[in-house]
């Protein structure tokens, strides 16, 4: 089977992507780019054209079984995972994004009700107002959820200085785990001004 020459453009630019979002400079301090731009030169078309295309699949998978699949069938899911979680992760960078996000985790992930939400919503509030750079100089806590010591969200991931999503999780399991609710964390709360 041979891979098309636009399959292995169109890969090396997912990589290329993948490997820019993971090389962003820590939280202390430094801005971070609210979207990410790819620029391609008119040249990269010239040279996609150029590359020789590959006999098998089995050059990425080194198994037999695996060659012998459509590639297109192989990596259409894999790329709408990845443009599906790209799509939040850039939603989440807003603090209203970030809202819609929390609340389809909360909901659909945790199965708690809109009423704890609204808990949530407040709570967060409170802590960062849904900034995902929030960071306190004094106590070191840092993001949505003011997780302290920051490092706790790793986890959830290790990407938890620049992605809203991996700071909302870690926040949301952090609650379930210590106070069983968001309400109840909200309560706790506004009763002695942390959680």
């Amino acid at each position: 089977m041979r891979i098309k020459n636009k399959s292995v453009a169109t890969w090396g630019a997912v990589a290329a992507m993948l490997f820019l979002s993971t090389a962003l400079p820590s939280a202390y301090g430094l801005d971070f780019p609210m979207s990410t731009e790819i620029e391609v030169s008119p040249d990269a078309a010239a040279l996609a054209t150029q590359v020789e295309p590959l006999a098998s699949s089995a050059v990425f998978f080194g198994s037999i079984e695996l060659a012998d699949m459509p590639v297109a069938s192989l990596f259409s899911s894999d790329l709408a995972l990845v443009s599906a979680i790209s799509r939040q992760v850039e939603m989440a960078r807003t603090p209203f994004g970030a809202k819609k996000v929390a609340q389809s985790i909360l909901v659909n992930e945790f199965g708690f009700s809109n009423a704890q939400y609204s808990c949530l919503n407040s709570l967060w509030t409170k802590e960062s107002h849904w900034n995902y750079k929030a960071h306190n100089y004094r106590s070191g806590a840092h993001g949505i959820a003011q997780a302290l010591p920051a490092e706790k969200m790793n986890v959830i991931a290790t990407d938890w200085r620049t992605n809203p999503v991996t700071q909302i999780r870690w926040g949301i399991r952090y609650i379930t785990m210590r106070y069983d609710t968001p309400c109840k964390a909200w309560s706790y709360f506004k009763a002695r001004h942390y959680y």
